[in-house]
């Protein structure tokens, strides 16, 4: 990879509006030794314009002309392995490739000979906090999700005392305390809510507290922590599930506004709010679904509709980031800088990658799938 050159393409799924470089980390690959070229158009949804890029020192042009040649290509989404036909022998491809929801697609890029990076493989580490994309878009995912049910709320947040009367505030509930849920919470705060939050991480109840919260635990069943491995939420036992719905469904009654966050990697999202403990909670509630593009969190839940059930409103997007593409963008793209220049050769002219890290994101190299997580 002398000379890196490395291609930045438009995303082509659906919906999907942000970029994998800035014109921040174009002019910050280039002060490594490297070239970027552009896609034309590759950034206008996230209000970056062509001349952008251009002024940071990238070639801009047609997606043909971008990859010919290219050593490393970044994506937000997993590219067309037919869109990387003119990438170098090898080329790295790193993105979120979404390994387990599209297997076909990584057997493609093996077969294509090229070397695919997943960047949600990206171990949960101190020295790789800065290149994790799964915390930098659910950091703004949490953030979204109260907003947009801010907006369905047909109430205000706050309390206010007026001279025609006190407005009580709204009591917003969030289940799952990872990042989104973290965000979720001091956002709720911000905005004036009564905010109680709930999660498997027993180890989350000083976070939720830290924030000016209050904690929903099960007390009745010990010794369940509900924390894997690299700090992800694991699956609840099955006495847990059933004491927690049972706090849960009291709970939920009250609430106004209920925020769910809870994924496991590589698996369906878990069911937390059944239809018949909608039915409990108070006409005009809201719920945002944060997990409704890996099956839901929440029964009825549907991507990027609102759904009236009982006369709640369930929403969920299926990707929530991308209605926030600038911000999303930006974070995104530090990301995959951060990783390139954290592992950049300087008298090779390239990123040389080291086992720890290399062996958990690689998911494809000398035409072979070669992921552990993949061949178990």
């Amino acid at each position: 990879m002398a000379g890196t050159r490395f291609a930045v393409l438009k995303e082509r799924a659906a919906g999907e509006t942000r970029v994998s470089a800035t014109p921040e980390t174009v002019r910050k690959l280039i002060a490594l030794g490297a070239s970027v070229a552009v896609e034309t158009g590759a950034g206008f949804a996230a209000s970056i314009g062509d001349d952008d890029y251009a002024a940071a020192g990238a070639d801009v042009g047609p997606a043909a002309q971008v990859i010919a040649g290219a050593d490393v290509v970044f994506g937000v989404q997993a590219p067309d392995p037919a869109l990387l036909a003119g990438a170098k022998p090898g080329a790295w491809v790193v993105a979120g490739l979404d390994p387990f929801g599209n297997r076909a697609r990584v057997d493609a890029y093996a077969a294509a000979g090229l070397e695919a990076l997943a960047m949600e493989f990206m171990p949960r580490i101190t020295r790789a906090q800065s290149m994790d994309i799964l915390s930098s878009q659910s950091n703004l995912a949490g953030y979204k999700a109260v907003m947009v049910a801010a907006n369905l709320y047909g109430r205000a947040f706050p309390m206010m005392m007026t001279a025609a009367g006190t407005v009580t505030a709204a009591k917003c509930f969030v289940m799952g305390v990872g990042v989104a849920g973290l965000q979720a919470i001091a956002t709720a705060r911000r905005l004036g809510a009564q905010v109680s939050a709930t999660d498997v991480r027993s180890a989350t109840r000083e976070q939720i507290l830290s924030l000016g919260a209050k904690p929903i635990f099960v007390e009745t069943v010990a010794g369940i922590e509900g924390e894997g491995a690299g700090g992800y939420a694991t699956e609840m036992s099955e006495a847990y599930q059933q004491a927690q719905a049972e706090l849960v469904s009291g709970h939920l009654a009250k609430q106004d506004i209920v925020i769910t966050t809870a994924l496991i990697p590589g698996r369906a999202a878990p069911r937390l709010i059944t239809d018949a403990q909608i039915a409990t909670m108070k006409p005009g509630s809201v719920i945002y679904d944060l997990a409704v593009s890996q099956g839901g969190n929440v029964e009825g839940s549907e991507a990027d509709q609102v759904v009236v059930r009982h006369g709640v409103k369930i929403v969920g997007y299926a990707n929530t980031p991308a209605h926030l593409p600038a911000d999303a963008s930006a974070l995104f793209a530090r990301n995959l800088f951060n990783f390139i220049s954290a592992f950049w050769d300087k008298e090779q002219g390239r990123p040389v990658l080291d086992e720890e890290i290399g062996n958990a994101i690689r998911l494809t190299r000398g035409g072979k799938v070669v992921n552990e997580r993949l061949l178990g």
